[in-house]
């Protein structure tokens, strides 16, 4: 934490044209050891949600209706569609709600209510391997591992490092 009096204390000195109470140096060291405590958390919170999701999806895979596919992409056919399967060369047009495995929403078109357009090879692995198992008409539970969604990186604040995802999938349409 900042200790906001230090600080300012530290601004008004340095207004004042006084010498700075730490070296250069000294302020470099301080920021990298904060660096790699960050780093260090960082990757800590990496290695607990790895082992949460193999652990969720080990048991989820278990449940009747669940197919796990050689990857180990998981999913739920909620409604079954009769049209065709898109390509990898393909786009196409879905509704879509995502969660992570405690339930937080990340990210939804079905809240914006409205639809979105994509190449099938445009997201992350397994939309790309999910999208080209469903039917046009479908909707579809995709359980996602880590490896095939944003691995270790995470992708913004939402989504931490090896987060495995749940998202309900509505394909709409083959967009030509």
């Amino acid at each position: 934490a900042i200790d906001l009096a230090a600080l300012t204390e530290g601004i008004k000195a340095g207004m004042a044209g006084e010498k700075p109470k730490y070296t250069q140096e000294e302020l470099m060291a301080a920021m990298q050891s904060f660096e790699n405590s960050m780093r260090e958390k960082e990757m800590q919170r990496g290695m607990e949600s790895k082992a949460t999701g193999e652990k969720f999806l080990a048991d989820n895979g278990k449940k009747e209706g669940v197919t796990t596919t050689a990857s180990g992409l998981q999913y739920e056919v909620i409604k079954a569609g009769d049209g065709p399967k898109p390509v990898a060369t393909d786009k196409v047009s879905v509704h879509y709600h995502g969660t992570l495995i405690d339930g937080k929403v990340f990210d939804s078109s079905v809240e914006r209510g409205e639809p979105i357009t994509f190449g099938v090879q445009e997201v992350i692995k397994g939309w790309t391997e999910a999208l080209q198992l469903m039917p046009v008409g479908s909707k579809w539970r995709i359980y996602i591992p880590s490896n095939l969604a944003y691995g270790e990186q995470g992708a913004g604040g939402d989504i931490g490092p090896n987060e495995a995802l749940i998202f309900d999938v509505e394909l709409l349409g083959i967009v030509k």
